[in-house]
């Protein structure tokens, strides 16, 4: 009977490179989907914060537009209306606008 069904007293091991196959995959394919990009957008938020300088216009995480005053290590000062000036973190500025409201 065991012939008949293809089962014999030896039974082989399964590759234990096939059983972690798909996991190795998934990781391929989160790295390539979720990792490498948001390395890349971190790398060019970090090149948009080293560029700025006074002047620019600039938009915060918040949503606030605003012109820097002046850059120090950490602390943005940014003009947003006539005689009103804040300090804001360097991390919160978004990006560039141009002078069409725009962004660079």
């Amino acid at each position: 009977m065991e012939l008949l069904y293809g089962q014999s007293g030896t039974h082989g091991q399964p590759n234990p490179l096939m059983s972690l196959l798909p996991l190795i995959l998934i990781f391929v394919v989160f790295y390539f989907l979720l990792i490498l990009p948001q390395q890349r957008r971190q790398k060019q938020h970090q090149q948009l914060l080293n560029s700025l300088k006074k002047g620019d216009r600039v938009i915060t995480s918040s949503g606030i537009y605003g012109t820097i005053a002046n850059v120090k290590d950490n602390i943005v000062s940014l003009v947003i209306a006539d005689g009103v000036k804040i300090d804001i973190d360097k991390n919160h500025i978004v990006s560039k606008v141009g002078s069409t409201g725009e962004e660079k």
